[in-house]
């Protein structure tokens, strides 16, 4: 069945995202990424927050605008959201947390549910349906913006190193 992992891209300081969501501090650092290389064949569906959907693209003004991974993946995305866009090919808006993660799941059948956005990678936390986390550092420092993960008053989850800088949620 598949796993659902939160992988992000992020600055030393912990920011997935500028001020106001803004992603063209990554831009300069796209490119190949031998991690990420092997990770993306093994997505079987994206689990994305509205606001990172509708949001910024680090990949703005180039061919792989509007793409998952800059054009390197294709599949379905399952976009968490009380608010739909337009219709778009292999997108679904579901309004229901339990129903978009059983969706995604169903449609990544033995692969990665690759979860996309702060506010829905917290929601799985919370949920304990997260298995794994891939933490791509950056060498920059945002100062401020959209962590990649923010709950004042949280609680602790440990995480078991699987290699450097991916590990395992313990439940």
């Amino acid at each position: 069945m598949a796993k659902l992992l939160y992988a992000f891209s992020c600055s030393v300081d912990g920011f997935i995202a500028g001020p106001g969501g803004d992603m063209s501090w990554l831009t300069p650092y796209l490119g190949p990424d031998p991690l990420v290389d092997e990770l993306i064949p093994r997505i079987g569906a994206l689990l994305v927050g509205r606001r990172t959907y509708g949001g910024d693209d680090p990949h703005r003004g180039t061919e792989g605008e509007g793409k998952a991974f800059g054009g390197g993946w294709e599949g379905p995305q399952f976009v968490l959201t009380h608010r739909p866009a337009a219709a778009a090919p292999d997108v679904t808006f579901v309004s229901d947390f339990e129903e978009a993660v059983t969706a995604a799941k169903e449609a990544a059948g033995d692969k990665y549910v690759n979860v996309l956005g702060a506010g829905v990678a917290r929601q799985c936390l919370d949920a304990g349906v997260l298995d794994e986390i891939l933490a791509l550092p950056v060498p920059v420092l945002l100062g401020d913006g959209v962590r990649m993960f923010d709950h004042p008053g949280g609680r602790t989850i440990r995480l078991e190193v699987l290699r450097p800088d991916w590990y395992r949620v313990v439940r």
